[in-house]
C-alpha cells in the first residue's frame, strides 16, 4: 500500500504554521487541505480535547460566518491533537488564507459568552469545552504565524 503524503512530512522538524497539505481536484473543482500546526509534533504537548473541542466550535462558527463562508469546506481538528485541518474550495496557497487565520485566531482570543452549538440539542459531546484553554492555544499559534509566518513545509 502507497504511504499517504501527510505521513511523508518529517514531524521532528515540523513547527506551528499554516501549510498545504493537498490539493485535490475533480472535474473543474479544486479543494485545498491545510494543515494548521498549533504545536510542535513529537516535541510539545498535545492539546487537551476540551480545548481543541471549543477551538473547533469557535473556529468553524467563525469561518462559516466570515467574508470567505463559500470557500469553507470542512474544519476540524487532527487525530494526533497537534493542529487542525482546513478544507476549502480553490487551488489556494497558506498566502492566500494567512490573514483569514489571524481573524480567526483574534476572534477566538476575543471571545466571551456560550460557546457556539454547545448544547446537548447540537453537539454530542457539549459539556466538554474549555475557553480559557482555547485562547492559550490559540494565543500561541497567532504568535508563531506572526512571528515565524511558516507556510512552506520544511524540507
Amino acid at each position: 500500500m502507497e504511504k499517504i503524503e501527510s505521513f511523508r512530512i518529517n514531524h521532528l522538524i515540523l513547527e506551528p504554521g499554516a501549510y498545504v497539505s493537498r490539493i485535490d481536484k475533480k472535474n473543474d473543482t479544486y479543494v485545498t487541505t491545510f494543515d494548521l500546526r498549533v504545536t510542535r509534533p513529537n516535541r510539545e504537548p498535545v492539546m487537551d480535547v476540551p480545548a481543541i473541542h471549543t477551538i473547533e466550535h469557535l473556529g468553524a462558527t467563525f469561518l462559516r460566518n466570515s467574508s470567505r463562508k463559500e470557500d469553507i469546506v470542512y474544519f476540524g481538528p487532527m487525530g494526533c491533537r497537534t493542529g487542525f485541518y482546513l478544507l476549502m474550495f480553490g487551488k489556494l496557497t497558506s498566502e492566500d488564507i494567512y490573514d483569514l487565520l489571524l481573524e480567526m485566531c483574534d476572534f477566538i482570543e476575543a471571545f466571551e459568552g456560550d460557546i457556539p452549538g454547545a448544547s446537548a440539542i447540537e453537539c454530542g459531546n457539549y459539556s466538554e469545552q474549555n475557553l480559557s484553554m482555547a485562547k492559550y492555544y490559540i494565543k500561541k499559534y497567532a504568535n508563531e504565524l506572526r512571528t515565524s509566518k511558516s507556510l512552506v513545509y520544511p524540507e
